[in-house]
């Protein structure tokens, strides 16, 4: 997933180098790729903030362990 990630920074960079205006590049690079990745390495971590989310809840549910008895 990171791979996907890095490559598609590498080509929206090169696409926003080759805008005509600095504004243009900015822009360019901001609603191809941040916006984007963003978008979907917050939706594609879901599954894992659910996990962890659960597992809390589970930790909290069971409570402290008990002391060992002597």
């Amino acid at each position: 997933m990171l791979i996907v990630a890095i490559a598609w920074m590498y080509v929206v960079g090169l696409m926003a180098l080759t805008e005509p205006t600095i504004i243009a590049g900015i822009v360019t690079f901001i609603f191809y790729c941040v916006l984007p990745l963003a978008t979907w390495i917050y939706i594609a971590g879901s599954g894992r903030r659910r996990a962890r989310r659960r597992a809390a809840q589970e930790g909290a549910q069971s409570g402290p362990p008990a002391p060992p008895d002597r």
